[in-house]
């Protein structure tokens, strides 16, 4: 591969990496109702239930990059303290070794998770077509 299409293909990644961050963040604000704070609050209460947290959402979520853009939008907009959002951090740091432990260790056997890609993306389609109420549905361009 040259250096022009690996330039290409990275200034892109990191573009759509950046634009679904920037989305993520805005969506999660937009939900910062009471009910939403009381829930972070709830979540983040001790430093320990706040490292599992952040290692929580970063498994499911795969990038301690965008959990870390997330807690400092939260922080940003009043909904987490700076302890609990740095509890989360280094939760979102253990979520991030856990996730690659699994990875590789899935990696190894017959396990294949791209084998699951299309069905999420079919349950996925279902649950934005089957909404009835704009407010259920997910966002579209």
């Amino acid at each position: 591969m040259n250096i022009q299409m690996m330039t290409f293909s990275f200034c892109g990644g990191l573009a759509i990496f950046l634009f679904g961050i920037g989305f993520m963040s805005d969506g999660l604000k937009n939900i910062g109702s009471n009910t939403f704070r009381q829930i972070l609050k709830t979540l983040t209460k001790n430093r320990i239930s706040a490292i599992m947290v952040g290692a929580g959402i970063t498994c499911l979520v795969q990038s301690s990059s965008a959990t870390s853009v997330m807690v400092v939008g939260f922080v940003n907009a009043g909904l987490l303290k700076l302890t609990q959002a740095i509890a989360v951090v280094l939760g979102a740091d253990v979520g991030t070794t856990v996730t690659a432990w699994l990875v590789s260790v899935m990696g190894m056997g017959k396990f294949k998770i791209s084998a699951f890609a299309l069905p999420i993306i079919a349950i996925g389609f279902f649950i934005s077509f089957v909404a009835k109420k704009q407010s259920t549905r997910p966002h579209t361009f």
